[in-house]
């Protein structure tokens, strides 16, 4: 499935494209609010899944707007580990290996944000990003996406391969980062009613 990624390319792509902030999809809300949304996956903002109906509303709604973003283009598809040293073993058991098996390790991040951290080394962790590119075909995604649903994969994203707009699903909706304002309005007004009654938008 993966046309390939090198690590390298990807990484000055990213610093190049998205130089505010490290690719860690649930930091994206914050460094691009201007121009974010966020979907909710079930009527009501019921948070998770309970029934393949249910499922099946999820992934319509995430496919729906994956493919307003991607038809006709190449994406990387994101998915995350962390572990306490740099290379070694995941922190937490997750079937990412299983459900990514093309993702290429390309990024990692340091934990460098927890006060915590001077008082116990031992708690610093490295986020490790991996990346697949794919020929974006509604549904195929499924598998990690009902993942994300269960919280079963956390920070996945997919975006578009000159990192222009990014899709970061999460267990209750998925967080949209597109390329202007106006754009974001456009669609936030075209699923409107997918939209929270938060007055933030969460």
């Amino acid at each position: 499935m993966s046309t390939g990624v090198t690590p390298t390319r990807l990484a000055a792509l990213w610093r190049d494209r998205r130089p505010s902030g490290p690719p860690v999809a649930h930091t994206f809300r914050g460094t691009y609010a201007d121009r974010w949304v966020r979907f909710h996956s079930l009527p009501g903002s019921k948070r998770y899944p309970e029934s393949e109906d249910e499922y099946g509303i999820v992934l319509e709604r995430y496919n729906t707007v994956l493919d307003e973003l991607f038809t006709g283009l190449d994406v990387f598809v994101v998915t995350m580990d962390w572990s306490y040293t740099q290379d070694g073993p995941a922190g937490y058991p997750t079937p990412r290996q299983e459900l990514h098996p093309d993702g290429v390790r390309w990024w990692t991040e340091a934990n460098r944000e927890d006060p915590d951290l001077d008082l116990d080394p031992e708690l610093h962790t490295h986020t490790r990003l991996y990346a697949d590119r794919r020929p974006w075909r509604h549904g195929c995604a499924d598998g990690l996406l009902r993942a994300v649903a269960d919280e079963a994969l956390v920070e996945v994203f997919i975006t578009d391969t000159e990192l222009r707009r990014i899709h970061h699903p999460y267990d209750g909706g998925a967080d949209v980062v597109l390329t202007t304002p106006a754009e974001r309005d456009e669609m936030r007004a075209r699923h409107a009613e997918w939209l929270s009654a938060h007055p933030a938008g969460l």
